[in-house]
């Protein structure tokens, strides 16, 4: 509903992929949107008793390393993958109950990317999502280089 008014007026200002999944998402029948919402809401009270025992969780935010730009697929344990579905898949859970996230790159020892990992925190408690973030930016395990455009 955000995007529907917007969807009918200028379609061509989307992505092409992310409009037909917006488009896509105004066919579902209420019922079914009314019940994701009571699904997703119970989901956020089973994630928020974690996070009550525990100041931020740390967890895989890609499947894989990163993928080349353009790459259009990629391997996971030899399988072949489509990267648009499959490379966000491990963050919707966190996103889909609104908790505060930093995704932050880690190299492995040899590695030409980086995985993503989440760190997650309670409810309104970015400040230590970014503190942790940072502190693991500044030990040296997740640092993104910036790229040399010389």
């Amino acid at each position: 509903a955000l995007h529907l008014p917007d969807l009918r007026r200028r379609p061509q200002d989307f992505e092409p992929l992310s409009r037909d999944r917006f488009l896509a998402g105004t066919l579902l029948p209420a019922a079914w949107v009314a019940r994701a919402q009571r699904v997703r809401r119970l989901y956020a009270e089973a994630v928020a008793r974690v996070l009550g025992q525990f100041d931020v969780l740390l967890a895989p935010a890609t499947p894989c390393a990163a993928t080349p730009i353009g790459a259009e697929s990629f391997d996971l344990n030899g399988r072949q993958l489509p990267v648009r579905p499959n490379m966000g898949l491990l963050t919707q859970p966190i996103s889909c109950i609104g908790l505060p996230v930093c995704a932050v790159p880690v190299w492995g020892a040899g590695s030409r990317l980086p995985v993503g990992v989440q760190v997650i925190g309670a409810p309104w408690r970015e400040d230590i999502v970014l503190r942790v973030a940072a502190e693991l930016e500044r030990a040296g395990t997740a640092q993104a280089p910036v790229a040399d455009l010389a």
